[in-house]
């Protein structure tokens, strides 16, 4: 228990010395490149890096360690994380593939769920999808729309989108900038908007869109509106509130959803990455205080900060009480 609450958190990356993401196309950095040149490459990295330090002087993070343990040592570090503050569990939506990832899982399958997260249009994405659910104990899917080669809504996905209805596992889809400030601000898949025609053809499948729509508010609203199978995840800091037009907070934004979608469709995370800082427990204590500022129910915010994601991952929210 946190704060009287049986919290998940729905979204966190496993912090892997290896690449988080594994046979996704394209590589972006290496195409920039390619285009650019290397010295290009550096300086777009130096630019944003430098958003990455203000970021953290607001928040009083530590920089992202340099040397990254190995995946044991990692998740020992993540459990004394989910022990220390006492969470039911943490979904970790990437992890250098599906294999490591699912060696991570089996250390503690009740409290470590693992998201699948492979390329969809690969020629056989639904069988490796398949086998990281029945094979590897995958309980969710996740892609990033901005990485994509294709648009998200080809149809060469759609044996990918089968697979996730029939086992019913949630999929988590970002849109919106890529990679904070810095990163990519324009794309085919950028907008949440380019999900409806999939979701409407998949109303069996529960798609989630991380950030309160990652600055596109208005879409992710009407996209939500359209499509009840979709709901949103609360993840991060949320600084892209500085960014879009309107005096936005992420109170704001609870206020807006709880007033459309409603709290069986906001779903907490944290969008934790990287040691030292471990566990992001201030979007926890930030959100926490948003809702209970706003008069939620403590029926209202176990749905939020556990109850959904415990329904969507299919595991008992007390088992680990």
């Amino acid at each position: 228990m946190y704060a009287g609450l049986e919290v998940i958190d729905f979204h966190t990356h496993f912090p892997t010395r290896k690449p988080w993401f594994t046979g996704m196309a394209p590589d972006m950095r290496s195409e920039y490149i390619a285009r650019r040149g290397e010295r290009r490459a550096k300086l777009i990295g130096e630019q944003a890096a430098a958003y990455s330090v203000h970021w953290r002087a607001a928040w009083g993070y530590e920089p992202p360690e340099k040397d990254i343990p190995d995946d044991d040592v990692q998740a020992d570090r993540w459990q004394a994380e989910i022990d220390r503050y006492g969470l039911r569990a943490v979904g970790f939506v990437t992890g250098g593939g599906n294999d490591p990832l699912a060696q991570v899982i089996k250390r503690n399958p009740d409290q470590f769920i693992g998201f699948a997260h492979n390329y969809p249009f690969a020629e056989n994405a639904a069988d490796e999808l398949r086998r990281a659910i029945t094979e590897l104990g995958m309980k969710g899917y996740k892609l990033l729309a901005p990485n994509l080669d294709r648009p998200i809504e080809d149809e060469a996905a759609y044996p990918v989108w089968e697979v996730c209805a029939e086992y019913n596992i949630p999929v988590l889809v970002h849109f919106g900038i890529q990679g904070g400030g810095g990163g990519i601000a324009w794309h085919e898949n950028i907008n949440p908007l380019k999900l409806h025609n999939v979701a409407k053809d998949f109303p069996d499948v529960t798609f989630v869109v991380p950030h309160f729509g990652c600055a596109w508010i208005r879409e992710t609203l009407q996209l939500c509106w359209a499509c009840r199978n979709v709901c949103i995840d609360t993840s991060g800091s949320n600084q892209w509130v500085a960014w879009v037009d309107g005096d936005w907070t992420t109170k704001k934004l609870f206020r807006k959803y709880m007033e459309t979608i409603g709290p069986e469709r906001i779903i907490f995370g944290s969008d934790s990455s990287y040691f030292p800082r471990g566990f992001a427990v201030r979007y926890l204590d930030d959100q926490i205080r948003d809702c209970r500022e706003l008069n939620l129910t403590h029926e209202q915010q176990q749905l939020i900060f556990g109850g959904n994601a415990a329904r969507l991952f299919k595991i008992d929210l007390h088992a680990g009480t």
